[in-house]
């Protein structure tokens, strides 16, 4: 794709180059003159990629606490949240159909090497703490599944870089395929498990519902302030705005509108998705944990302890257990992808593919192993509040810059953001960064 051919060059600093992931780039055909739902089933996929982000290991121990302690109460606080990704999320849509750039290549091409290069080195922070959650996760599960070690269990989540070579080497629909199934099964794994705990649905209803105990009550709002803050991931933006790419949808303006309609829509549905997983996971800690008086319940392990005796179903914890080894897989894999965006559109970096995704595999395992390895199993919690403390600290650097440019028409042209939704996403922007700030203050003071 010729460099000249997204609008309004002149708003850019360098002109666009090859585009990341060049292997899958356009891969996915979208037939002119099918019938629209034809079109739409064409652009599913990429959202559910980015809908990992939202339901990884990491999310998991605020959901617990949060079910644990205050019952059905916080479910409100989901909704938000998942409203605020959505509304995100839509601005990578928008930024990759409209200039053919994904975030990454968008800050090499607006700033100096002296602003992209220190972004590129917290953006690669960024897959590293989120890579360090989802390898957790999953080592975790394998302990909690096969009584694995934990040091072996992060060991062994380091070869799903051959899962995904192996899937991008049969097409693109494969990886997806490979992620929605374990979504399915994430999704079948809690369905069975809030059966067995039988929750009380009116209450449930209610805790959709705003209300201002969370506001009074000190404990609440600071968790929920952690379920908000640590909902956006930054590698995710990186990650939607290269992926949506991976679709011909046409370079004419009736054609990218198109493309962006339909790439929005994915991502909202598949992000409302991993919103009823993440209540899900909040609904069964309310239904058995808060029911019972254990609302101390947080880290995995000892969640997956009690589900038997609470359920009266052995089945349960194994449920438990495999839906977090789904959800583990599913997060590393897309971590991955995200850690080849990041590297290829910051530096522009040309690497054979295997070589590239074992490179941006070891940037992101090498620290998990070396922090799992001095922290050992006995404090999982404490790694994975130290993630979201770190994504909190990149994640700035990685909204304003999306805001910014999806608001300018000089580099968006027809494509550019209305002022109604660029405001919200400040908004949004806003509220993230001050809740990130003030989680990253209290985990310094106490």
């Amino acid at each position: 794709m010729s460099s000249e051919s997204s609008p309004a060059e002149s708003g850019w600093r360098r002109k666009r180059g090859e585009p990341s992931m060049l292997d899958v780039f356009q891969s996915i055909s979208v037939k002119k003159g099918a019938t629209p739902w034809r079109r739409f089933l064409a652009f599913v996929g990429p959202g559910y990629l980015v809908a990992v982000g939202y339901m990884d290991p990491g999310n998991w121990a605020t959901s617990l606490a949060g079910g644990a302690q205050f019952g059905y109460t916080l479910l409100v606080v989901a909704l938000i949240s998942n409203i605020m990704a959505i509304i995100l999320q839509s601005l990578c849509a928008r930024l990759a159909v409209s200039t053919g750039r994904d975030l990454a290549q968008a800050c090499r091409d607006a700033y100096p090497r002296a602003v992209s290069w220190p972004l590129w080195l917290l953006a690669e922070l960024a897959i590293c703490a989120t890579d360090l959650a989802e390898v957790i996760g999953t080592a975790i599960a394998l302990n909690l599944l096969f009584g694995m070690p934990l040091e072996i269990g992060v060991i062994v989540t380091a070869l799903d870089v051959f899962v995904i070579l192996w899937l991008q080497h049969k097409g693109f629909r494969w990886v997806e395929a490979f992620i929605i199934t374990l979504l399915g099964v994430i999704a079948i794994c809690f369905g069975v498990q809030i059966g067995l705990a039988d929750p009380n649905w009116g209450e449930v209803i209610r805790g959709f519902a705003p209300t201002t105990e969370i506001i009074k009550n000190p404990q609440m709002l600071y968790l929920s302030l952690g379920i908000i803050g640590a909902t956006v991931m930054p590698h995710n933006l990186y990650l939607h705005s290269g992926i949506v790419q991976t679709r011909a949808y046409g370079e004419s303006l009736p054609e990218k509108r198109e493309a962006l309609k339909w790439a929005t829509l994915d991502s909202t549905i598949a992000l409302m998705f991993a919103l009823t997983i993440n209540a899900s996971i909040l609904i069964l800690a309310a239904a058995t944990f808060h029911k019972t008086g254990q609302s101390g319940v947080e880290e995995l392990g000892r969640a997956h302890e009690l589900l038997a005796p609470l359920l009266g179903a052995s089945i349960a914890p194994t449920l438990f257990a495999i839906a977090l080894l789904c959800c583990g897989l599913n997060s590393t894999v897309t971590a991955t992808m995200a850690g080849q965006i990041v590297m290829e559109g910051f530096l522009d970096i040309r690497l054979p593919a295997w070589l590239r995704r074992l490179v941006t595999r070891l940037i992101a395992i090498v620290p998990a192993i070396l922090v799992t390895w001095i922290y050992g199993s006995g404090e999982t919690a404490k790694l994975l509040i130290l993630s979201q403390v770190i994504l909190g600290l990149q994640l700035p650097f990685a909204i304003v810059p999306l805001v910014m440019f999806t608001a300018s028409r000089a580099k968006m042209g027809e494509l550019v953001a209305p002022r109604w939704l660029t405001f919200i996403a400040s908004l949004v922007a806003a509220v993230i960064i001050v809740l990130n700030v003030k989680l990253l203050i209290d985990f310094v003071i106490g």
